[in-house]
Formats: C-alpha cells, sequence, structure tokens
C-alpha cells in the first residue's frame, strides 16, 4: 500500500471534502478520488459517505483513521530518526495560524526556517472557528503545532506564551463616548456590539467577563478576525471591545476599567506525543521570534 493513499484519506477525513484535500495535498482532485476508490478496493469497504456536499466517514472509516494516523506517524518518526543532522532534516510540520494577526513575524521565521531546512514540508492551515477549532485540531492530531488564545486548554496540550494583548475599546471619532479617556462594560451596555465569531479566544474572554458582570451585550455583527471589529468599529457600526493588536484605523481607542484578562497567544502542541526533530525544530524558531 502507497503512503500517498493513507495521506489521501487522512486529508479528505479532515477537510470533509475531496476537492479542499486535493487542494491541501497540492495534487489533482481525480488523483485524490481514484487514490480513496483503490484504498477502498484494497480494504473492501466503503470508507465515506456523502451528506449533501460533506464527505462523512463511515463506521469502518471511522475504525481506520486512527490507523492511518499511526501509520503515517510512523513513518515520520523514521525519517527523523534517519536525519544524522540539522542539515538532513526532513518531513512534514502542519501548522495552525490566525491570518489576520501578526503574533511573531511568521513570514521571516518560514523564510529562514526554509533555508536552512528545505527537505522539511511546512503547511500552514486556519479553522474557521478561530482558536477553538485550531486546538481542537491539535488535540485531535490534524495538526502538529497551533496558535492558541484560549483562557483554558485541554489537557495534554502544552503552550509556550509568545504575545499578550490587553483589552480595549474600539469607536468612531464621533461617537459621544470618543471625548473620554477610559469607559467600563457597564459604561457600554447599550450599545451595540461588533465581535470575533464565537470560538474565539477573545470572545470567549469577554463573554465570561460580561456574565460575571451581569451585562449582556447586543452583537450586532460578527467577524472572522479582529482587525475586522476594530475597521467596523471605528467606522461607526458598533463598539469593539477587542485585543488591541496595533492594526491602524481611524477611529478611536479607550481604555478599558474593567479587569479583563489580556488575550494571552501562544504556541501549543500535545505535551502526550513525541514531536519530530522538524516539529521541535520549527517550534523553537516561531518562540524565538517572540517579542
Amino acid at each position: 500500500m502507497e503512503t500517498r493513499l493513507l495521506e489521501q484519506f487522512v486529508a479528505v477525513a479532515a477537510e470533509g471534502s475531496v476537492t479542499r484535500a486535493a487542494e491541501r495535498l497540492w495534487a489533482a482532485q481525480s488523483t485524490v478520488s481514484a487514490g480513496l476508490a483503490s484504498l477502498e478496493r484494497t480494504f473492501g469497504v466503503r470508507l465515506f459517505d456523502r451528506t449533501g456536499r460533506q464527505l462523512v466517514l463511515t463506521a469502518a472509516g471511522e475504525d481506520l483513521l486512527p490507523h492511518a494516523r499511526a501509520v503515517l506517524a510512523s513513518l515520520d518518526r523514521m525519517r527523523d530518526l534517519a536525519s544524522s543532522d540539522d542539515a538532513d532534516l526532513r518531513g512534514r510540520v502542519r501548522l495552525g495560524i490566525f491570518t489576520s494577526m501578526d503574533v511573531v513575524d511568521l513570514t521571516g521565521v518560514l523564510r529562514t526556517f526554509r533555508e536552512r531546512h528545505p527537505l522539511v514540508t511546512v503547511e500552514l492551515m486556519t479553522s474557521p472557528s478561530g482558536t477553538t477549532g485550531l486546538v481542537q485540531d491539535l488535540a485531535s492530531g490534524r495538526l502538529d503545532l497551533a496558535y492558541s488564545g484560549l483562557p483554558t486548554v485541554p489537557q495534554g496540550i502544552v503552550v509556550e506564551p509568545l504575545r499578550e494583548m490587553p483589552f480595549r475599546v474600539f469607536l468612531a471619532s464621533d461617537h459621544p463616548l470618543a471625548d473620554r479617556a477610559s469607559v467600563s462594560l457597564a459604561d457600554l451596555a447599550d450599545e451595540s456590539f461588533i465581535d470575533t465569531a464565537h470560538g474565539f479566544g477573545n470572545r470567549l474572554i469577554l463573554d465570561q467577563a460580561c456574565e460575571r458582570l451581569g451585562i449582556r451585550r447586543r452583537i450586532v455583527a460578527e467577524m472572522n478576525d479582529m482587525p475586522a471589529v476594530v475597521r467596523f468599529a471605528a467606522a461607526g457600526l458598533g463598539i469593539g471591545v477587542v485585543p488591541d493588536a496595533g492594526v491602524p484605523h481611524d477611529g478611536v481607542v479607550l481604555e478599558l476599567t474593567d479587569a479583563v484578562e489580556p488575550l494571552r497567544v501562544g504556541l501549543a502542541m500535545r505535551g502526550d506525543v513525541e514531536p519530530t526533530r522538524a516539529v521541535r525544530t520549527l517550534a523553537q524558531h516561531i518562540v524565538a521570534a517572540r517579542t
């Protein structure tokens, strides 16, 4: 059995789509479809059912998936052990990132890493549910490393701190509160809020703070990144209370007087699995780039 067939099976299981799996593997869609068919013939079972546009694992597929991942992990470990020094470092690292926020100079890190370790493939992935989705993908083995901004992480996940950002209030320059230096969440209780979607670390932190204060917010728009929250708030479409990532904007920034924990973004990895040298080396590069 060819390794690429197992890689295709695992990728389709993760993406729920042959098209997205093919894009992730840099392969033709027909190649991935043919690979799945070949694997199903080999095992004599159907691996996926189609539900609408989504491919869902069958019971047999669910049973075989962890073994396919284990085989691929073992091969990665064998390649890792065969590397005599850093010049021969090879393998694959799957890194979950935020596309809209510079936690570290990631492009610089990856450029340097590729120059030093050209035999290592780094795959960058995102999640529509923000840091919650990234940590879930990490815990399930779909990622090797991931940014995390969760206030607490699941057991078995370890996080190396990278950046800390305090919550501030973003609003339009003509807002009635714009001339104040600071406000409390109670001062904003009757405002319309713009925020990130559920699952983002900053949303979890602020929701918990509001719950402790007995404040029920009216959220009129949910964005998939924090810079969009700041941009829409600066345009006067609502109030944004998000971590200050230093994003340029045309509005006003106020201090928040409430004791809200800052967003602490770190690099997460599984503590119950020995990382390959490639994973460990990239993690060291990222941590070294923090400011």
